[in-house]
């Protein structure tokens, strides 16, 4: 299967010829456009410093990694059968700190249409554990802070706040300024979603949603891999991968059922991530899961924890 991109270089390099539309979407969706380089220096510079984790503990077991008070447990589940079966990947994180959760860059650069795979920028980035985050970097708006630092600030969709002090908010992001949040402590902030539950709730409409209307959007409807965050209390937060696209071993989840399985792991807050083919656990130096397009897609982001 192609990957989001290749699809737009392949589709969209055909259709440049055909005039200024084509050559724009090529610039759009296509071409990198670096905002910030050195991304990480640029986080440093503009916001808090993060809680350095022990590197040198030791695994207790093959799915548990713990250091300097904070504890990862990976499990994978399996539920159904034939045609019904599905199979995620669970990841509860204990944090000491909330800003142990961390953000990186693809190539550790901000802008537009810039993707490495999730291994690739774990890896480069010390990280224990990641998952892919929203994929910012396919879209011009939504508001971004990473690591205390504000990369973007143009709101246009529900978003999710973590702050430094544990707490984690829903919240509008056409109503709220970008500016506001990082003097409130905002750490990092997701825009993708919709959100899935709020309250230990299970919020309405959430299979209608369309995240995206611009060009080249896939639909986030229907059985689909899913990634999805969520709070189980304070530093104490559930990732959650599941596979899909792959008869007799995942068929994915709708996003009704996405909230079901962050319910069933106690989160009282949910937010759901990219999915698709970008849906991918990274914990111990491998991927985990099965994504969905034979192996990884880029992304432009992820979430992670040092090792």
């Amino acid at each position: 299967m192609l990957t989001r991109r290749a699809f737009l270089v392949g589709g969209l390099a055909t259709l440049a010829t055909a005039g200024g539309t084509s050559a724009w979407a090529l610039d759009r969706y296509v071409v990198d456009h670096v905002q910030v380089s050195d991304a990480s220096a640029y986080a440093q510079d503009n916001g808090a410093a993060g809680t350095a984790l022990d590197t040198s503990a030791a695994l207790s077991t093959d799915d548990k990694w713990s250091a300097d008070g904070t504890t990862i447990t990976v499990k994978k589940v399996e539920t159904g059968s034939g045609d019904d079966k599905v199979t995620y990947f669970v990841a509860d994180l204990q944090l000491t700190d909330a800003t142990v959760l961390r953000s990186a860059f693809a190539n550790d650069e901000f802008g537009e249409n810039i993707v490495e795979n999730t291994s690739t920028i774990a890896a480069d980035n010390g990280a224990v554990f990641a998952i892919n985050g929203d994929y910012y970097g396919f879209r011009g708006a939504g508001i971004e802070i990473r690591n205390g630092a504000l990369f973007r600030g143009t709101g246009a969709r529900e978003g999710i706040a973590f702050y430094q002090d544990g707490r984690v908010e829903l919240y509008d992001e056409t109503t709220t300024a970008a500016d506001a949040l990082v003097a409130d402590g905002a750490w990092n902030t997701l825009s993708f979603g919709p959100a899935l539950l709020d309250a230990g709730k299970v919020l309405e409409g959430i299979d209608e949603v369309e995240v995206d209307t611009n060009f080249g959007n896939h639909s986030i409807q229907g059985e689909q891999p899913r990634t999805a965050i969520g709070v189980i209390g304070t530093n104490h937060l559930a990732l959650v991968v599941v596979d899909g696209r792959d008869t007799g071993y995942s068929r994915g989840v709708t996003m009704t059922e996405l909230a079901e399985i962050m319910r069933g792991l106690g989160a009282r807050i949910a937010y759901n991530l990219d999915g698709g083919g970008s849906s991918t656990m990274y914990f111990q130096g491998k991927v985990v899961n099965r994504p969905s397009n034979g192996g990884e897609r880029g992304v432009s982001d992820i979430l992670y924890v040092a090792g």
